[in-house]
């Protein structure tokens, strides 16, 4: 079987049964979808707190969370393979995240799905998704006025 005829075997799946990777287009729109919330997230001045978390250049940061979603969408493993259990908080402790850098990282996340052209159902389902992993990687309280 052809991978032409593969890729429509899975775009004509109902959707119940096809992973967020699948839906979103595999490989090549993850790809565009993650390098346009670090391109947000760098050119945009209200992501400065996320950004300055990121070493410059952030190739691999852009690789590492691909690699991540790849994965978390139903997708290739392809951070467990080459990193191993993805231990998000652990590895992300050495940062104070905040519910104001959840929430930056969120914002980020929906102006790329929207720039990208995603439909409301489908950005509503993935932020929605988003927002569970993201508010979990919250390890330090938010500040009191």
């Amino acid at each position: 079987m052809s991978n032409t005829q593969n890729t429509q075997d899975v775009q004509d799946a109902p959707e119940e049964t096809r992973t967020l990777y699948e839906i979103i287009g595999g490989e090549t729109r993850l790809r565009e979808l993650v390098d346009r919330f670090y391109d947000i997230m760098q050119l945009e001045s209200d992501f400065a707190g996320i950004h300055a978390m990121h070493p410059v250049p952030n190739d691999g940061s852009r690789d590492k969370l691909f690699m991540f979603l790849s994965g978390w969408m139903g997708g290739p493993n392809l951070f467990i393979e080459k990193y191993g259990h993805p231990m998000l908080r652990a590895r992300h402790l050495p940062f104070a995240i905040t519910s104001k850098e959840r929430d930056q990282w969120l914002r980020a996340m929906a102006l790329a799905l929207e720039d990208l052209g995603y439909d409301d159902e489908l950005r509503l389902r993935l932020m929605q998704a988003f927002f569970q992993t993201a508010d979990w990687m919250r390890n330090k309280p938010d500040a009191r006025p």
